[in-house]
């Protein structure tokens, strides 16, 4: 049976007709920016996520960039960020013109090692950027902690972790501030690309807004240097059909994952760990193994689809050959290591036991 690693189409056929009425609604109104679909997804995903303050963006990693300038982090600055993430976390702050400073990670968790922050802190240093990796929170408390104790802000980059929580509150909550990506294949996806920021800072909000569009508050007046970088009605539209149904689509995740985790067992690989605190929504599932290439080659022969998050550090991208030299051997191993396996929330037990059948054949050999 081939499974694939994530087939949308299939997942936004489940609610078509929902989407088309969304399709519709903004079609009708003729208002296609910063309108009242705009308006309304904001209002709601701030309640959902718990937080006073939504605002929409292009995409995530405007997300983050506009935070770190509404908290003044600029040129001379330096930013703590995970040495394992998608490259995005990295380039934010770069976009600002401040430093990125690689912090390992928990070898457990693949999140960031408050311990470590700690140790890469100097006088520059403005700002943590913990990423709630693969649906699951970073330890936030050792976090805030640090970031008091030296007058620090915390952005989380949410991206991947719509909906997870950390002691009962939710991923963007967590922190001063945090930047979401609705990418497609996100756990709230658009269907196009599509950020947001969340606070409960009004003056960070609003500096985001202002910033988001042109640095202009009235048309033709612009007291910043902005960008151009809003959330679309359309897009808006869709992911207010989504947020309805995001909770039930992130207990699936859930089920899938307990379903991998109890037939994996056993097995010469690294399983995810969950800390007693945590309450992920799965966005990946990610299983580690010294022989990964051989693994990923052996499903790949049975159609069933895999990822590698991430295959090449940010520390070794050809636009960071500054950090080539950085020894950062955990997110080194990790990136050799590490495989996501299919996930999704319509994935059907059939198809999870077809990959736990055949990941246990590549370890045990046939029966």
């Amino acid at each position: 049976m081939a499974v694939p690693f994530l087939n949308l189409g299939r997942l936004n056929a489940q609610i078509r007709p929902a989407l088309d009425a969304a399709y519709r609604r903004v079609m009708d109104s003729g208002w296609y920016i910063t309108g009242p679909e705009l308006t309304a997804f904001e209002s709601e995903f701030a309640a959902y996520c718990g937080v006073e303050h939504c605002v929409g963006v292009g995409n995530g990693l405007d997300a983050l960039a506009l935070l770190l300038r509404a908290h003044g982090v600029g040129p001379g600055d330096e930013v703590l960020v995970p040495s394992n993430t998608f490259i995005a976390t990295w380039l934010a702050v770069s976009q600002c013109g401040a430093t990125p400073v690689p912090v390992e990670p928990d070898a457990a968790t693949h999140n960031l090692d408050a311990r470590r922050a700690a140790e890469a802190i100097t006088p520059r240093t403005r700002a943590i950027m913990p990423v709630h990796l693969y649906g699951q929170t970073a330890d936030m408390d050792p976090l805030m902690d640090l970031a008091a104790a030296h007058g620090l802000a915390v952005i989380e980059d949410a991206a991947q972790a719509q909906g997870a929580q950390y002691k009962g509150r939710r991923a963007g909550a967590l922190g001063h501030a945090a930047g979401t990506s609705f990418y497609p294949g996100k756990n709230l996806g658009a269907l196009g690309d599509g950020g947001a920021v969340l606070t409960n800072d009004a003056a960070v909000a609003a500096r985001v807004r202002l910033l988001r569009n042109y640095g202009s508050k009235v048309k033709y007046e612009h007291e910043a240097a902005g960008m151009n970088s809003r959330l679309d009605e359309l897009q808006a539209a869709f992911l207010r059909e989504k947020l309805k149904r995001l909770d039930e689509w992130n207990v699936h995740r859930r089920e899938v994952a307990r379903q991998y985790g109890e037939g994996l067992r056993g097995l010469p690989l690294q399983l995810p760990v969950v800390p007693d605190w945590a309450l992920p929504v799965w966005h990946l599932y990610v299983i580690a193994t010294p022989r990964r290439d051989a693994l990923r080659s052996f499903l790949e022969e049975r159609g069933i689809g895999t990822m590698v998050h991430y295959p090449k550090p940010p520390h070794l991208q050809d636009c960071y050959p500054a950090y080539h030299g950085h020894r950062l051997p955990i997110a080194t191993r990790l990136a050799d290591e590490v495989l996501s396996l299919p996930m999704s929330p319509d994935l059907a037990e059939i198809e999870v036991a077809e990959v736990i059948g055949a990941v246990r054949s590549f370890f045990q050999g046939p029966v």
